[in-house]
């Protein structure tokens, strides 16, 4: 198993009945966080309605979250390409890889809020070939010296070119959820894919359709598709019992089942359970995620791991089912106690270092103390004399 990437993917969801500055602040102060945990990653969302994921821009938030952090990549996850000319985002994405010096990844996506596209005119049948169109022309835009003169009902280029050139070679990646459209326009690109609904009722029947469409695409057109280019979406809450975590999560895990039940119209993000104890019992037995121990969720991405056949990173869905305190310790433990299972192995090399002390202990306790002794023996003769 290669190094696993681990990151966060923050929609963000938060109570509609909390303070919004308060949160964006929060959200910002947890990138921080996760920088000095030392997460690899983070993708932000971009939303528009429902009151509850509540960044309209993820460009903007990762320019000022680059500000305060040092080595954590950051990403859009996803910017809604629709909505936007291909022009002008490909010119940010070249302006924040410049901004960051490498640290920004671009993810896109048709937009995953009905709410969101209705408010601009975009019915959501057009929304998949928009983003098609739209990665076409940012595709060209980032990787062709010549200009782009491309026409469709919603944007209009002409010898349209970006004045400079990327940074770096800035990682891309477009979001997959429940249709084959994400893998088949990762494959057409030879880019990266964000399964968000990996891990949701329908993960299980997914994983092998979006690698599959995403490897068969890219053979079609001269790519290869490299599972460390692919990142599952999860949930996860741990702590140090699994009683521990159950109780964690009665603050704020009901908001997120009744905004998914309830306001947001997005058939494909649909959990189950209306009693606080149901609503647990579906994350953990439904292999949507993992509400326990560490352990729990190092076999729960072990389980992902077999359903998919490998992948290179792991995203928690970043949530607010416990208060700030018990969400920071749970990234904590996973820091300490996840990532060096599926990061080379650090335990077994950190186990090899106690056994081999141990098997010569003894041995090197008695030479200490006899060396100890001796000086303290030299000492006293010197002092006699």
């Amino acid at each position: 198993m290669q190094r696993m990437k681990f990151g966060i993917f923050q929609a963000p969801f938060h109570d509609h009945a909390t303070n919004p500055n308060a949160n964006l602040h929060r959200d910002l102060e947890l990138i921080r966080q996760l920088d000095y945990l030392g997460f690899d990653e983070a993708w932000v969302g971009e939303h528009h309605s429902c009151g509850t994921e509540i960044i309209g821009d993820p460009f903007i938030f990762c320019a000022t979250a680059f500000e305060r952090t040092r080595n954590i990549k950051l990403g859009s996850g996803v910017l809604s390409v629709p909505y936007h000319n291909p022009l002008w985002t490909a010119d940010r994405i070249v302006q924040l890889d410049h901004l960051s010096r490498g640290r920004f990844m671009f993810g896109a996506g048709p937009g995953a809020l009905p709410t969101d596209a209705h408010m601009i005119g975009i019915h959501p049948t057009d929304q998949r070939r928009m983003l098609e169109e739209g990665m076409d022309a940012i595709m060209h835009l980032l990787r062709s010296e010549d200009p782009l003169t491309m026409q469709t009902d919603w944007f209009n280029l002409q010898d349209a070119k970006v004045q400079m050139p990327l940074y770096s070679d800035v990682e891309i990646a477009v979001a997959a959820i429940a249709s084959p459209s994400g893998p088949r326009i990762a494959g057409k690109h030879g880019v990266g894919l964000l399964s968000i609904g990996a891990t949701m009722q329908i993960g299980a029947d997914v994983l092998a359709l979006h690698y599959d469409v995403w490897n068969d695409v890219a053979g079609q057109h001269g790519h290869a598709a490299s599972r460390d280019q692919w990142r599952l979406v999860g949930l996860m809450h741990i702590a140090e019992t699994r009683e521990q975590a159950m109780r964690d999560v009665e603050y704020g895990i009901e908001h997120w089942f009744d905004y998914l039940q309830k306001t947001a119209a997005a058939p494909q993000f649909c959990p189950e359970g209306d009693t606080l104890q149901e609503r647990i019992a579906w994350v953990n037995e439904s292999g949507v995620g993992a509400i326990g121990t560490a352990e729990d969720c190092i076999n729960q991405i072990e389980s992902l791991w077999k359903q998919s056949g490998g992948f290179g990173g792991y995203l928690c869905m970043d949530h607010d089912f416990a208060n700030p305190a018990a969400k920071f310790r749970s990234y904590e433990l996973m820091a300490q106690r996840v990532f060096p299972k599926f990061q080379g192995n650090t335990y077994a090399r950190m186990l090899d270092a106690v056994a081999r002390a141990q098997s010569v202990r003894a041995k090197l306790n008695d030479e200490q103390a006899q060396a100890l002794a001796a000086w303290t023996e030299k000492h006293a003769a010197e002092l006699n004399k």
